[in-house]
C-alpha cells in the first residue's frame, strides 16, 4: 500500500560491516521477478502463496511448518486463501523474530512482466504495473528463510508472515490468527520505499459509507414533489469544503494550537435518468489523523453536514431526505518509542549495511498498524519500490539487494554484530 510519509531525516553512506552475513542476491532477483509475474489481486492471493510455500518446501522446510490461517473467511472480502505462515525453531535460545510482507497487488499489476532495466526492474506489459507493491517484500522475507534453510544457518526462533488483502483494508493483519505466529517479540513488516526507510508510526482511519435517501418524480412535470438526494450530497460536501472538514483538515486546539487530519470522499454513486429527481445516493469516505480524538471529530462533522443536508432539502408537501451513515475504524495508529526493540534492531541493521537508518511517520496505512494494535510492535522498512500503485512503478535493485542484506542479519539477529 502506498504511504506517504510526513518526516524524515537526511541519508549518510556509512561503511558496512566487514564481517556481515551477504545472501544470494542473484537469487533473490530471480526469485523477486517470479513473484512479480504472478497474478495475485486482494482475495486471489493462492498462486503467490502457494509458489513461496514451494520455495520453502524446496529448501527442506517441513510440511508442518507451513500452513495458512482463517483470516479470508473472517474478513469482508473473503477470498481465495489466508494468511501464509512459516514457523523455524531457532538454533538458539533468544526472543522469537517476525518477518512479513502482504502477498496481495494492486488489479493494475495484474498482466505484470518484469524486465530489468539497468538498476531497475519495470514492467514490460505498457498495460500494466510492475506488482513490486508488495512482492518485493515478499521476495526479501522468502530470501532469508531460504538462506537460513539452504546454508544452515544459526538464528533465533522465527516466524515469517505473508499476510493477504493488505490494499483493500489490511484484512489480513486485522484478522489473522496472530497466536499461530509464535509470540515474536520483535517484528519487521517490508513494504514500499528505500531500504533505509524506517516507519516507526502511521495514522489511523475510519472509512464511512453515505447513504441518502430522497424521493423520485418526474424531473420535468412535477420537480416539486421530489427530494434530491443529489442536492443533499452537494450541500453536505459544500458545507465541508467552506467548514474546513475536507481534505487537508486543520482545526484550532491541541498541544500546538492546530489539530490536523484528513478527509476524502472519493466514491459517488446515484441517479439513473436525467428526468427522475434521484432518490438514492451512495457515497464513501474515509477521515485520518494520528490523533484518534481529531480523527472522531472529523467523522462527526461528516455525520453532521450531511444529516443537516438532508433535513433541509423537502419536498413541497414537507417530506425531508434521510441519511444512513455505517462508520468504521480501518486501522489504529501508532507510534512506536525509540527504544522498541524491533526499531533499535531495525536501524542497526541499516548501518551495519552501510545505510543511516531514516525515521518515517506515515500518513497511510500498513499491516504494522494493525501488528501494533494486536500486540505485536512492529516496524516497517522499505525494499526498493518507487511510483506504487502506477504504470510507472520501478523496483530499484540496489535499494532491493539492501533490504535482502539486511533482512537476512535481521533474521539470523546478527545486525549488532
Amino acid at each position: 500500500m502506498a504511504t506517504p510519509a510526513i518526516s524524515r531525516q537526511r541519508t549518510i553512506k556509512r561503511q558496512p560491516s566487514a564481517a556481515r552475513l551477504e545472501p544470494d542476491l542473484k537469487a533473490a532477483r530471480r526469485l523477486v521477478l517470479e513473484l512479480m509475474a504472478i497474478p495475485g489481486t486482494s482475495g486471489q492471493e493462492a498462486a503467490v502463496a502457494e509458489c513461496i510455500a514451494q520455495k520453502l518446501r524446496e529448501a527442506g522446510a517441513a510440511v508442518s511448518a507451513i500452513r495458512t490461517d482463517q483470516a479470508h473467511l473472517k474478513s469482508p472480502l473473503k477470498g481465495q486463501t489466508g494468511n501464509l505462515i512459516f514457523l523455524l525453531p531457532g538454533t538458539r535460545r533468544a526472543p522469537r523474530r517476525l518477518l512479513m510482507a502482504h502477498m496481495d497487488t494492486v488489479p493494475l499489476c495484474v498482466g505484470s512482466k518484469p524486465v530489468v532495466r539497468g538498476r531497475a526492474v519495470q514492467s514490460g506489459n505498457p498495460a500494466s504495473g510492475l506488482g513490486a507493491d508488495d512482492r518485493a517484500g515478499c521476495a526479501v522475507v522468502l530470501t532469508a528463510a531460504l538462506e537460513i534453510l539452504r546454508r544452515g544457518l544459526d538464528h533465533p526462533p522465527l516466524a515469517c508472515f505473508w499476510p493477504v488483502q493488505e490494499e483493500v483494508g489490511l484484512f489480513g493483519a486485522h484478522y489473522g490468527q496472530l497466536a499461530l505466529l509464535g509470540r515474536p517479540q520483535l517484528a519487521f513488516n517490508w513494504d514500499g520505499g528505500v531500504a533505509e526507510k524506517i516507519t516507526i508510526g502511521a495514522t489511523g482511519a475510519y472509512r464511512l459509507t453515505i447513504d441518502i435517501h430522497g424521493r423520485a418524480s418526474h424531473a420535468g412535470a412535477a420537480p416539486e414533489r421530489g427530494v434530491s438526494a443529489v442536492t443533499i450530497a452537494g450541500l453536505a460536501i459544500a458545507d465541508l469544503a467552506n467548514g474546513g472538514w475536507l481534505g487537508d483538515v486543520r482545526q484550532p486546539g491541541g498541544r500546538q494550537g492546530t489539530r490536523r487530519g484528513t478527509s476524502n470522499i472519493g466514491i459517488i454513486h446515484g441517479g439513473a435518468a436525467t428526468n427522475v429527481v434521484t432518490d438514492h445516493v451512495q457515497l464513501k469516505a474515509e477521515a485520518r489523523s494520528h490523533d484518534p480524538a481529531f480523527r472522531r471529530m472529523i467523522v462527526k462533522a461528516i455525520e453532521k453536514a450531511f444529516r443537516t443536508a438532508a433535513a433541509s432539502v423537502r419536498s413541497a408537501d414537507g417530506t425531508a431526505g434521510k441519511v444512513t451513515i455505517n462508520s468504521r475504524l480501518d486501522y489504529e495508529s501508532f507510534h512506536l518509542p525509540d527504544d522498541e526493540p524491533c526499531v533499535v534492531a531495525a536501524e542497526a541493521a541499516a548501518q551495519a549495511v552501510g545505510l543511516e537508518p531514516l525515521r518515517y511517520v506515515s500518513n497511510g496505512g500498513l499491516d504494522a498498524n494493525w501488528m501494533t494494535a494486536r500486540g505485536i510492535p512492529t516496524v516497517t522498512l522499505g525494499c526498493g519500490q518507487q511510483d506504487v500503485h502506477t504504470l510507472d512503478e520501478r523496483l530499484n535493485l540496489d535499494a532491493f539487494d539492501h533490504a535482502c542484506r539486511m533482512a537476512l542479519l535481521l533474521a539470523t539477529g546478527t545486525e549488532a554484530s
